[in-house]
């Protein structure tokens, strides 16, 4: 493995350690800041902000990118992702915490220019390869930060932030050491227009038939933020866990859907088709969603996650089939449009769930996970008319 490909895979890993750890302690945090009960509207509000800045940012910081060329963009994220990091770990008030994440968003290229290093640097054929270990480096990264979080947040609440802000900026020195540029600065202007991030959901207008494929996306998208904005609230006021708990159990999460991902969805889709595998997914996930809602004892969350697993089949079959809906001239306008509903996925949800959450937690916390199953079911009927068409207009095979 060269030099360049072991900094772009430290800085995923640094990058997914980083989101998972704030998971189980940023409710403390929150609590200790505030010096409020229910602290889940923050929740929202915080998660939502980043993806707002991330929503707005990315178009622009992409584009910089093809024109001054990928590390000094990397360098920037990487340097954004330590101050974030170090406001987490001082920020005396709210205020500070949301000046925080908005810099973190602001600055969250690491993903995207990353791939596009990846790109820039690989032959053809060893792509495949290295954008599989690309998937592994974020899935490894996010199976450790939990765990580190929880165990890191019950010595000090800071601590894990402090850690954070410690690796982000050792990689970032190393990044600014030995690694090379992988694409020359262009002398091209920036098309103002491609900065526009709601620009490629104009292609919805134009194709009606995508709009079930979209609202498919927005829908699997919504509900994998319920897991960041309320898991840890959750597991505290329902079995009273601390960090490490916490951290486990995100940890046992991240893991088996990893295992899912990596080894269920070819066999699934050759087994069940297409439809069927997304189906399967979203009853395993309903299922799992619904023990977890009148759940007792804490031990019956870990024995249903082979359960839960069932839902990493159901987003590579989706995926899988959106692709036969347009035509290979159209695949890159049409990804752009799935990425743009992605992000408002993340502005809109956590603020709404936080919200439910905020009206549940005293009597019940564990209807949010309800609320999810709810937000799934209107997913059965699309899926089935999606099916059913792409059925229809392509013979299995």
């Amino acid at each position: 493995m060269t030099r360049s490909l072991i900094v772009i895979f430290t800085a995923i890993i640094l990058d997914a350690v980083g989101i998972g750890l704030i998971f189980p302690i940023l409710p403390s945090l929150l609590c200790d800041v505030t010096h409020a009960e229910n602290v889940a509207p923050f929740i929202g509000a915080l998660t939502a902000l980043y993806a707002i800045m991330q929503f707005i940012f990315a178009p622009v910081l992409g584009a910089l990118s093809d024109r001054l060329g990928r590390r000094p963009v990397l360098l920037i994220s990487l340097a954004g992702a330590a101050v974030n990091y170090l406001f987490l770990a001082f920020a005396p008030n709210l205020l500070m915490l949301f000046l925080g994440r908005a810099i973190a968003g602001l600055t969250s290229a690491n993903m995207s220019v990353a791939t596009a290093y990846i790109t820039d640097i690989s032959p053809e054929e060893t792509r495949a390869r290295r954008f599989g270990l690309f998937n592994a480096m974020f899935g490894l990264g996010f199976i450790i930060g939990p765990v580190a979080g929880g165990v890191l947040g019950d010595y000090w609440l800071r601590l894990p932030f402090i850690a954070a802000a410690v690796l982000n900026g050792a990689n970032l020195l190393l990044a600014l050491s030995i690694l090379p540029e992988s694409r020359p600065g262009s002398r091209e202007k920036i098309d103002l227009a491609a900065l526009n991030p709601l620009q490629p959901l104009r292609a919805v207008l134009e194709v009606k038939s995508l709009l079930p494929v979209i609202i498919l996306f927005f829908i699997f998208s919504a509900t994998g933020e319920a897991y960041g904005t309320c898991w840890a609230l959750w597991g505290s006021d329902a079995f009273h866990w601390n960090g490490l708990s916490i951290g486990l159990s995100l940890g046992a999460f991240g893991l088996c859907q990893a295992l899912a991902q990596a080894f269920l969805p070819g066999p699934a889709v050759r087994l069940l088709g297409e439809r069927g595998a997304i189906l399967t997914g979203v009853a395993g996930v309903s299922i799992a969603l619904t023990v977890m809602a009148f759940a007792e004892r804490s031990w019956m969350i870990f024995a249903i996650m082979p359960v839960f697993t069932l839902g990493g089949i159901g987003v590579p079959a989706l995926q899988s089939l959106a692709s036969r809906q347009v035509d290979e001239n159209s695949q890159g306008q049409f990804q752009g449009v799935l990425a743009s509903v992605v992000s408002l996925a993340s502005i809109i949800a956590p603020l709404g769930f936080s919200s439910v959450y905020f009206l549940v937690r005293r009597e019940w916390p564990g209807a949010i996970w309800l609320s999810v199953v709810a937000v799934y079911a209107l997913a059965v009927p699309l899926v089935l008319g999606l099916g059913l068409k792409a059925a229809a207009s392509q013979p299995a095979g």
